[in-house]
């Protein structure tokens, strides 16, 4: 039981460092008077971390009998959407530059990366809830 409590520790700071990370960072520009300055594509260039820690929680799921479908479901909505976003990108030719970020165009992709966004978070809270799982359980 102590490696699967581990393995959710770990699974949940991996899954929420991409979603946590940009908002600290920009709580962190603000108090240094910078202004508000939020990276919303941190998540996306972050989503090794999310992987990591979705491939933990998953083996840690697994293990204790508990909350797989919602992680396993989170992560791979995360990666549908992340995947489609960039093919849209290039589909509409956001990525190569050849239109500029606007439009129809601009609001599809930015809405897939929130869907990612979303999904990343549907995960981490199975985390949450499998760590909550397994702590009751004692071990």
């Amino acid at each position: 039981m102590k490696l699967t409590k581990f393995l959710a520790w770990v699974g949940v700071v991996l899954a929420w460092g991409p979603i946590l990370a940009p908002a600290l960072l920009a709580v962190i520009a603000v108090f240094n008077g910078h202004g508000f300055l939020l990276d919303y594509l941190m998540p996306a260039e972050l989503f090794p971390l999310a992987l990591a820690g979705g491939g933990f929680l998953l083996w840690a799921a697994l293990r204790a009998h508990s909350r797989t479908p919602m992680i396993a479901w989170g992560l791979g909505l995360a990666f549908a959407f992340l995947v489609g976003s960039q093919a849209l990108a290039v589909a509409t030719g956001l990525a190569t530059g050849a239109i500029e970020p606007g439009g129809w165009q601009w609001a599809v992709v930015v809405s897939a990366l929130v869907l990612y966004t979303l999904a990343l978070m549907i995960m981490g809270l199975g985390g949450i809830l499998l760590l909550w799982d397994v702590t009751r359980k004692g071990g």
